[in-house]
């Protein structure tokens, strides 16, 4: 496994690839890996013929009060990791080869941005379609994956996509998950060992929630009286929207999804179901 830090090592080695005729998948990380990201490898591997992971922490994403300088950082172990999924090549950068300058010009996203984490997170998406945007044309993927968990994040990048052209396809990865149902993330390591045994309860709102709607009753009530008597956490959002617009009138797709802040960790999760074959 190839491990590249300079944006003309990663041109270099993605233009002996094309030469060779070789499809290219890109799984992009913010590092500090666990199950999620690597069955994305396994999914990109089977797709293509050369997988590289992208790993950096992207500032650009993070808002003032955020935790870009405490975010979990491990590239020894995530190298481990990566290369015993599969992982060709890992792209790890520092943020003066990604960011050089100040940038000229600026992406916003538009109206996906406007609720569930966005809401609470003026400025998150942009920051990240400018990391993708680079990340896409740097690589020039064919294939790109990104999980369900982060279903606002993957929604949006759709419409990046889908919006601007680009030359290559979105594959989505189902949210890998513990055994008690905590949908896996590189922020559960912050959780205490009490917030880490009520963690579990979201994804048992979420099914309560889903279930309710089902019946025909609002969702919402239900499942907030069922964090507040089982979590510690405090509520941030519950919202149960159209996916992938995001919109409040369900047409297909639903996306029942929350977002719950403890001391030190704020988890999200969602469950994306269509109501007409439930």
């Amino acid at each position: 496994m190839l491990i590249l830090q300079t944006v003309n090592e990663l041109k270099e080695w993605v233009q002996n690839t094309k030469i060779a005729g070789q499809t290219i998948g890109l799984v992009p990380t913010m590092g500090f890996l666990h199950e999620g990201h690597l069955s994305l490898v396994e999914k990109a591997k089977a797709e293509n013929d050369k997988v590289i992971m992208s790993i950096f922490v992207n500032p650009a994403q993070f808002g003032p009060n955020e935790d870009f300088d405490r975010y979990p950082r491990n590239l020894e172990r995530d190298q481990q990791l990566a290369e015993g999924a599969g992982t060709d090549v890992i792209f790890a950068p520092n943020v003066e080869e990604m960011y050089p300058r100040e940038s000229q010009i600026k992406l916003t996203a538009g109206a996906q941005a406007d609720v569930l984490c966005g809401a609470k997170r003026p400025g998150h998406f942009d920051g990240v379609l400018k990391v993708v945007t680079k990340l896409f044309h740097l690589t020039e993927a064919n294939l790109a994956y990104f999980g369900q968990k982060d279903a606002q994040q993957l929604a949006i990048i759709e419409s990046l996509v889908e919006d601007f052209n680009f030359p290559m396809a979105i594959r989505r990865g189902k949210t890998i998950r513990e055994e008690d149902g905590l949908a896996k993330s590189s922020r559960n390591v912050y959780l205490s060992k009490a917030e880490r045994g009520e963690a579990p309860h979201l994804k048992k709102a979420l099914e309560m929630g889903k279930k309710a709607f089902l019946q025909g009753q609002d969702p919402i009530g239900p499942m907030t009286t069922y964090l507040n008597d089982n979590t510690s956490g405090k509520i941030d959002y519950i919202e149960l929207l159209d996916y992938p617009t995001l919109t409040s009138e369900i047409q297909n797709d639903a996306i029942l999804a929350l977002a719950v802040q403890f001391e030190k960790a704020r988890l999200i999760d969602n469950i994306i179901f269509n109501p007409k074959e439930n």
